[in-house]
């Protein structure tokens, strides 16, 4: 048995990191072994994953050097930012901009960036029908990201752009079915009516970037964009009823009320929701389930992932 390559997995503790790491591990016949970067290998999350046969390292995206030598040796990465930890455009601009220059100084042959769309590409900033944000974005935690591809490009970083969506893990958490005053357990989402959404397994973006990365060559400089399932809010209800036992209804949130709850980042997520309504011929057009799943044939659809979770929603 040859040599495994080693692959870098920023932010291995959290969703998306997690997912890559164990997508790897899962398969000792890939070639490919983990170097988990996290910023507490002591945590409960880096010890599971060590225990899985991950090397885990200490990097900070705020510490350079340690990234640069978490990279050291390795042959790729999968690389993602998380701007919920912040909130804040800026922020994420100066991490993703460590990890570019990191990426570059070890020589990756294969990175999987974690990206979104600049949605600036289709709706400017003086269109007027969603605020703008953070001076001089629709919705940031998509729009820096997007942006930043280009980093990748200019440095010369094989790069395969990975476009992600909605996770069908908010169903277990902020978009958790709750009982109406009249006892129906309704979803409430801030989509119309007839919309589409397009929502993944967060375990899907690891098994697609595992899949990219076995993949090679072929898919360096490429985009794929990643769903699960397009549903609108009824369909999602009409599911939930189904595993449930009892009805679920949906009910829409006009997107300038969703904006104005006193929630964390309310605008930020009301604009992402409206971004998702006003293009999702587009949005949801671009994720092709077909192409998706002849990359990973382990692509969970909403039925499939609520086989695996109904037991948490009723927990909720």
């Amino acid at each position: 048995m040859g040599e495994q390559k080693i692959i870098a997995v920023a932010g291995a503790t959290g969703a998306q990191g997690g997912g890559a790491a164990r997508a790897i591990l899962a398969d000792p016949d890939s070639g490919f072994a983990v170097r988990a970067l996290t910023r507490n290998p002591d945590s409960p999350a880096a010890r599971e994953l060590a225990a899985l046969g991950a090397e885990v390292v200490q990097a900070d995206f705020y510490d350079e050097p340690s990234v640069h030598k978490a990279f050291e040796g390795a042959y790729g990465a999968f690389l993602v930012t998380n701007f919920w930890a912040h909130g804040s455009a800026e922020k994420e601009i100066e991490e993703i901009n460590v990890l570019v220059r990191a990426a570059k100084a070890a020589g990756l042959k294969h990175v999987v960036w974690s990206t979104l769309e600049d949605t600036r590409e289709l709706l400017p900033l003086e269109d007027g029908r969603m605020p703008v944000l953070q001076e001089r974005y629709n919705v940031p935690h998509f729009d820096v990201k997007g942006e930043a591809n280009e980093l990748f490009r200019q440095a010369g970083v094989p790069t395969t752009f990975l476009n992600t969506t909605f996770y069908f893990q908010g169903f277990l958490s902020a978009f958790l079915p709750q009982r109406g005053e009249d006892g129906v357990l309704t979803v409430t989402l801030p989509m119309e009516d007839g919309k589409l959404l397009a929502g993944v397994d967060v375990a899907d973006i690891g098994r697609t970037a595992f899949a990219v990365l076995k993949g090679g060559a072929p898919f360096i400089g490429q985009t794929v964009s990643l769903a699960g399932d397009h549903l609108t809010g009824a369909q999602y209800a009409e599911k939930l009823a189904a595993v449930l036992g009892e009805p679920v209804r949906f009910q829409s949130v006009p997107y300038d009320v969703f904006r104005s709850l006193d929630i964390p980042l309310a605008e930020e997520l009301g604009n992402m929701f409206q971004y998702y309504g006003d293009f999702d011929q587009e949005f949801t057009g671009s994720r092709d389930l077909n192409k998706v799943r002849e990359i990973n044939p382990a692509l969970r659809s909403f039925d499939a992932w609520l086989a695996e979770n109904t037991s948490k929603i009723k927990a909720g």
